[in-house]
């Protein structure tokens, strides 16, 4: 994919206080809140997505243009490989506009009864 947008629901968040944020943050450009297509589950104390075809559920998140391909590798490491895979998706701003990117898809296991029914982390994180 020749885009490097990241969509990011979790912990990568603006707002969101670790260092792999906080590097999103500071080396790509927000684009603005979106939406993608999927499900959102509580994993431990963070979330994971499960993308979905048809697009009656949502997950709420932010759009980032990463500017260097180092920064991918480094959030790709901290997302880790036995519990995320990073795959192509499209995001929907908030005026409609579709943009391919990147999401962080949970591989691991679901339980259907830790499911965000929201589809917003940040406000399942805020009300806890």
């Amino acid at each position: 994919m020749s885009s490097r947008a990241l969509f990011v629901y979790g912990t990568l968040r603006r707002g969101c206080g670790n260092r792999h944020a906080r590097l999103l943050d500071r080396s790509a450009r927000f684009i603005g809140s979106a939406r993608v297509a999927g499900r959102l589950y509580r994993v431990k104390w963070y979330p994971g997505m499960t993308l979905r075809a048809e697009g009656d559920e949502w997950v709420i998140g932010d759009l980032f243009q990463v500017r260097n391909p180092a920064t991918l590798a480094e959030l790709d490491e901290y997302e880790g490989s036995t519990e995320y895979r990073r795959v192509p998706t499209t995001a929907l701003l908030e005026n409609g506009d579709p943009v391919r990117c990147w999401v962080y898809e949970f591989i691991g296991p679901i339980l259907e009864q830790r499911r965000i029914v929201s589809g917003d982390w940040m406000k399942e994180k805020d009300s806890r």
